[in-house]
């Protein structure tokens, strides 16, 4: 979605820009050419390999651009607090990283269940199929990625571990269908336990909470910020903390209970009230965009 997020963002000469996902760099190159002859750019992702890619992709753009290793929960730290004109947060896991067998991410190539976007920590997939208890199992199936056959997935998990140590992706896949035969479904029995997983290994909820606040932060007003989602988990976190941040009154407690709002100004506002979706021409091009949804906010 380059197109739709340099139209969010609008880069200009002398801006001041953060892509908080580096990936491939693909964003981050087209902000940095929109944004010629001065604009900057900081860039980070916690994923090593994705890293040393940007780096080479960058090359070019090495004076005008800060790049470094790290989850963007902890951008606040380094970026400069009100500096920025515009963020972008590119969630999820990228093609590179499907791609790769090694990476343990997809169920499409057999390799081990690893799944760690930063391969310097120590928790793996594997770790979590064969030591975490069924109930936690099921719950985060269920809670993070919609699956109806959580509590049967996580039975069938825990009774195949006793046998035998569930060690690739390919197994964990075989054992899932056999659970829920696939039946002529385009979509893999998989591919939501495959995601739930993830998401846990790599603390993914609570990194994309502090994340969407650290980034608001190093934003300065008028400043925007996009944020680029591909499952309705994220969506909604996302939304919501966009509705908040637009509200003409502060919430006081965890429930909002009208007579308790207190009067504010906005300190955002929504440029969209619904997602940006991408083209028909993109989608064509790479079905894996087919999913994607971009948020634009803007602060005050």
């Amino acid at each position: 979605m380059v197109a739709e997020v340099l139209a969010a963002l609008q880069p200009r000469d002398g801006g001041r820009f953060v892509d908080a996902t580096l990936g491939g760099a693909g964003h981050a190159a087209a902000i940095l050419r929109a944004s010629a002859p001065t604009g900057w750019l900081f860039g980070c992702d916690r994923d090593g390999d994705a890293l040393e890619v940007a780096r080479e992709r960058l090359r070019e753009f090495a004076e005008r651009c800060e790049l470094r290793p790290g989850n963007f929960a902890e951008l606040a730290g380094w970026v400069p607090a009100a500096s920025c004109d515009g963020v972008l947060m590119d969630l999820g896991v990228s093609s590179p990283q499907i791609d790769r067998a090694e990476r343990g991410f997809s169920f499409m190539q057999d390799g081990p269940l690893d799944m760690r976007m930063n391969r310097q920590q120590t928790l793996t997939a594997a770790q979590l199929v064969n030591e975490a208890p069924a109930d936690e199992l099921a719950r985060w199936f269920w809670e993070l990625a919609d699956e109806r056959a959580s509590r049967r997935i996580a039975r069938a998990i825990e009774h195949e571990r006793c046998v035998r140590r569930i060690a690739t992706t390919g197994e964990l896949a075989a054992l899932i269908e056999r659970v829920v035969p696939r039946r002529g479904q385009k979509t893999h029995p998989a591919t939501r336990v495959f995601m739930a997983l993830r998401m846990v290994v790599n603390d993914e909820l609570a990194s994309l909470e502090r994340g969407l606040q650290a980034a608001f932060a190093v934003l300065k007003p008028g400043g925007r910020l996009a944020v680029i989602t591909f499952h309705s988990v994220e969506d909604r976190l996302v939304k919501s903390f966009g509705r908040d941040l637009a509200r003409e009154y502060r919430v006081i407690g965890d429930v909002d209970v009208p007579e308790l709002r207190q009067a504010r100004t906005p300190l955002a506002r929504l440029l969209s009230r619904k997602a940006i979706l991408p083209g028909a021409e993109e989608t064509a091009e790479n079905p894996r965009a087919r999913s994607a949804q971009l948020r634009v906010l803007e602060k005050i």
